[in-house]
């Protein structure tokens, strides 16, 4: 077993507490726990467990050294712990990045908390657990039920195999796990909104505890003092506004990010938190997104998260770079997250490289007409518009995907409605592709593999509109977003794989076909967005722009030509 630390870089670089936390990826002991008897069988307080792995890669991927990608109804993991000497007072946070699905912690064989879904962070506060001691153990089990029609699972695989869109599934801990020391009063969140038509940011501040004190936020821009403000804090909430001087807009062309530091000084102790933000301004107009005033067109790709030796978990930090980037060279400027949670770390490099995202929960699997299904979608849901809501990449919502027909109206209106309230900067798409009930942007899913064909679908926009279920929707003159489209499937060195479509028997008839398409939704006037599928093969689906180990399928600065031609909607001057 790998004894060095995967993963070493900070998991929130939006949320950092310099020198006082402290990464607990690596070696853990292991264990697959078939039929549940972990409890019965003490597990919880055991001095150890039967295998290892390297965490916080799942047990299905080769990379945590177990590589066991059969179903798996629960996992326990434990490792021992020492404190930093210099940790003394205050408070300890257990993190977890994320794991699936429902998730139990014991702290020496006590239970420290609970949590339920897959795809969030969560955190204990172990400090009472502790007591005096600077050593002891975590045991953590996570049981998983992937065919459970009350769990989200996205595109992992509910058969034995992967087979068409459906992968390789995860298991248990996927995204960093963290120790972190802070006062016993502290900065608990932080919501950050930008408002560039007045040259500020507003800060919604929350702490830990009722407690009195003074908060402290200053924003620097390239180590230049922007503002500072300071006031005295009662309860346990704070609303700042700094005011910014000579402010720096965020844009995909210039994604120019402040620096934000806050500070609690509360009881003689002092909290400390580093952060940044974008000033940036999203909204819709003549039928097109608009940033900072500008319209922008969306040339998103459809991006999976799926990595061929860390199945949900990025190898390294810059493995997730290298995407983004690998994107941005065939002329996209976005991505759809596509049924998963990606971790922060992505958001973060969306954030310096100008890379607009559009968030998405992995649905799939949830029969969300169940009180229980609903209940852990919205759940879920809530914490990922609060965690990424500071994030200026991030520039729309979209709960689900491709429901169908008569399924569950009433819920999707529902977190349409709650998502707006939670978040009124920014668009809301309650459905991709299907039928919409009450939506911002309009989008369709268009598999069409001739150019022709695939043109003369939008040519009567907006009188005439192409829907994916006409009888069940209307339209409402909303901005036009074909969402998915492409999936064109091509392989050199294997015909068994899956794709959209007829494969293509050539490499230019595959640049034919991707030019003809991509075109079309270029030129139309009253189109404001496309999304092709997909940046990279995953295992058997062979429709990506990349392989699944991101070496190059195609000439990147061919597509990048076809992909980057001025699209019509932002040179019309009405729409």
């Amino acid at each position: 077993m790998n004894t060095a630390v995967p993963r070493p870089e900070h998991p929130t670089p939006q949320w950092a507490r310099p020198g006082r936390w402290l990464n607990l990826n690596g070696a853990w002991d292991f264990e697959i726990d078939h039929a549940c008897t972990g409890r019965e069988r003490s597990l919880p307080s055991a001095e150890s467990l039967s295998g290892q792995i390297l965490v916080p890669f799942c047990p299905e991927s080769k990379l945590s050294g177990v590589g066991y990608t059969d179903f798996m109804a629960s996992v326990w993991y434990r490792r021992g712990v020492t404190l930093p000497e210099e940790w003394r007072g205050g408070r300890i946070l257990l993190h977890f990045g994320a794991a699936d699905y429902h998730t139990e912690v014991w702290i020496d064989g006590v239970s420290a908390g609970t949590h339920t879904g897959g795809y969030t962070p969560f955190d204990f506060d172990i400090t009472a657990l502790l007591g005096d001691k600077r050593t002891f153990a975590v045991t953590v089990c996570a049981a998983d039920d992937t065919r459970s029609p009350a769990q989200a699972s996205g595109k992992q695989s509910m058969r034995y195999g992967s087979h068409g869109c459906f992968y390789t599934r995860t298991t248990g801990i996927w995204q960093t796990v963290w120790l972190e020391h802070v006062p016993d009063v502290y900065i608990k969140k932080c919501r950050i909104t930008p408002d560039l038509a007045n040259s500020r940011v507003h800060l919604d501040i929350r702490l830990s505890d009722w407690r009195g004190g003074m908060i402290t936020a200053a924003a620097s821009f390239d180590g230049v003092t922007a503002a500072r403000l300071a006031l005295p804090v009662r309860g346990t909430s704070a609303r700042v506004t700094l005011g910014i001087t000579d402010p720096k807009p965020w844009s995909p062309d210039s994604p120019a990010l402040y620096d934000l530091t806050l500070t609690l000084a509360a009881d003689g102790q002092t909290d400390t938190v580093n952060s940044y933000f974008g000033l940036r301004d999203v909204s819709l107009d003549g039928g097109c997104l608009t940033v900072n005033g500008k319209r922008v067109f969306q040339r998103l790709i459809l991006d999976q998260g799926f990595y061929p030796e860390g199945i949900y978990t990025a190898p390294d930090d810059g493995d997730i770079r290298k995407d983004i980037e690998l994107s941005m060279a065939c002329g996209f400027n976005g991505a759809r997250l596509h049924q998963k949670v990606f971790e922060p770390r992505t958001l973060y490099w969306a954030d310096k490289l100008g890379y607009l995202l559009w968030d998405e929960f992995p649905n799939w699997g949830l029969n969300i007409d169940t009180s229980a299904a609903s209940h852990a979608f919205i759940s879920e849901w809530l914490t990922v518009l609060e965690r990424d809501y500071n994030s200026p990449a991030v520039i729309g919502w979209c709960p689900f995907n491709e429901t169908h027909p008569g399924q569950h109206g009433d819920v999707l209106r529902l977190v349409y409605d709650m998502t707006k309230v939670f978040d009124p900067t920014r668009p809301v798409i309650d459905t991709s592709g299907y039928v919409h009930v009450v939506t911002d942007i309009y989008d369709v899913h268009d598999y069409g593999q001739d150019p022709e064909a695939f043109a003369a679908r939008y040519a009567g926009l907006p009188e005439s509109v192409h829907q994916n279920y006409p009888e069940h929707e209307r339209y409402g003159g909303q901005p036009y977003f074909v969402s998915e489209y492409g999936g064109i499937w091509w392989s050199d060195s294997d015909d068994s794989g899956w794709g959209y479509g007829d494969r293509v028997k050539s490499i230019e008839e595959f640049y034919a076909r991707f030019e003809g398409l991509t075109a079309a939704l270029l030129c139309n006037p009253h189109i404001c967005a496309l999304c092709y599928t997909q940046l990279t093969d995953v295992e058997q689906e062979q429709n990506g722009l990349y392989a699944y180990d991101r070496q190059p399928k195609f000439d990147a600065a061919r597509l990048a030509a076809a992909m980057s031609a001025t699209a019509a909607v932002e040179t019309r001057e009405s729409v």
